[in-house]
């Protein structure tokens, strides 16, 4: 039910969306410290439309159901309700999801990427001046991950150890591929499809176009798996050259070329996955955006969030054709439930995603600079403040009351 003069999202013809000023999003609150964080994201989100549009817009949250949420209220951990409702709104942001115990669905999560077909997840990554970080440089990391959301071995496909189902697949293997599995093994299938790879690889070239961007990499494991890995690369070379060539320029090109013919052109590098986490590490200002597989994104976003000050101030979104999810990227952490305490900065930067996403970009760098300021000035929640000298430490709710303080 929607208030009076408040509208859906809806898209045109060209696949762009139509945002009316007084617009109608969906959210799902999460488990564990979802309620925490959603409620102090929110605050941010109202007061920073209601203060850089002067009133002229507005979003009126209407809350879907999943996770224990929906589980305690309707019986089902996914409602149809809930990706019905995404679909109709075509933008959604969420809180962290459990896992249901004792069977039903995998992850949450998954499953709802799958079934609204979000195929890529973007994680931008990039550090606030004054957070506490292992690393001597943080402030050159500044990388947008694009992983590829709906295959590999995340796909699901998987047999237990000594099931009918597993002696069957490696008998079906030994007859087929001439390879043998180890008796009692249990056995996962890794999909990477040409389509699924080349539609996520575009995506994340029109990014780095759109943003201008300085350069792109293929990160993958082909040189070992040859076949998934390697065509993922293959196809990821192929959609460039096919879509972008005029505007793109590869890294084996870069030499004996001249400025005019390298100007304002995206470069195109590739990377082993096992380098690449070197490589993040002691180069990180010469890569800005990864294009990878579903398993090397999970890990390199992780492992770039720490670098930079942790899970609590990464953001992500799951996007598709014309339907958005945008969420925090962290778990339930169910034992700090209900105590006003947790960073909510990962909920509200997703916020800031998705509103850049909606084209309020006005309002995105608005939240962006007054988390900064915050930041920067010490105000901090507890796990930052455990290795910050001099920080003041503060509530869930208060860090969120302390952003909005700073909004301009």
């Amino acid at each position: 039910m929607t208030h009076k003069g408040f509208e859906r999202i809806s898209i045109c013809p060209s696949g762009s969306l139509v945002v009316p000023d007084r617009v109608v999003i969906p959210f799902v609150e999460g488990d564990g410290v979802g309620p925490d964080i959603w409620n102090a994201a929110r605050t941010v989100f109202d007061a920073a439309v209601l203060k850089v549009s002067g009133g002229k817009r507005a979003v009126q949250w209407v809350e879907v159901l999943a996770g224990e949420k929906a589980f305690r209220q309707v019986g089902q951990w996914l409602p149809d309700e809930t990706i019905h409702a995404i679909k109709e709104h075509r933008v959604a942001i969420k809180g962290p999801l459990g896992t249901p115990i004792g069977g039903g669905f995998r992850s949450l999560n998954v499953a709802m990427r799958q079934y609204l077909d979000l195929y890529a997840c973007v994680r931008p990554v990039r550090y606030y001046q004054g957070v506490p970080s292992p690393f001597r440089h943080p402030e050159l990391v500044n990388m947008t991950i694009f992983r590829e959301n709906t295959e590999d071995v995340y796909a699901g496909l998987e047999a237990k150890a000594d099931s009918e189902e597993a002696r069957e697949l490696a008998a079906c293997i030994e007859k087929i591929l001439k390879k043998s599995i180890l008796q009692g093994s249990a056995i996962g299938i890794k999909p990477v499809s040409k389509f699924a790879s080349k539609r996520l690889v575009k995506m994340a070239m029109e990014y780095a176009i759109r943003t201008k961007r300085p350069n792109l990499t293929i990160m993958h494991k082909g040189n070992i798996m040859k076949y998934t890995e390697g065509g993922f690369r293959e196809w990821a070379y192929e959609e460039i050259r096919e879509s972008f060539n005029d505007q793109v320029i590869f890294e084996e090109e870069l030499v004996g070329a001249s400025s005019e013919n390298s100007a304002g052109k995206v470069v195109v590098k590739e990377r082993i996955a096992d380098n690449m986490f070197q490589q993040i590490q002691t180069r990180p200002a010469e890569y800005s955006v990864i294009a990878t597989t579903n398993l090397n994104g999970d890990y390199i976003s992780d492992a770039l969030a720490a670098m930079v000050g942790g899970l609590g101030l990464a953001p992500g979104a799951n996007i598709g054709n014309g339907v958005a999810l945008f969420e925090a990227t962290h778990g339930t952490a169910p034992k700090y439930a209900g105590l006003d305490k947790v960073n909510p900065s990962s909920l509200i930067l997703s916020g800031k995603m998705m509103f850049d996403h909606l084209g309020w970009t006005d309002v995105a760098s608005s939240i962006d600079e007054a988390i900064e300021r915050t930041l920067g000035e010490k105000i901090v929640t507890y796990d930052l403040a455990r290795e910050l000298v001099g920080a003041n430490e503060v509530s869930c709710s208060r860090f969120a009351e302390e952003v909005v303080k700073r909004l301009q």
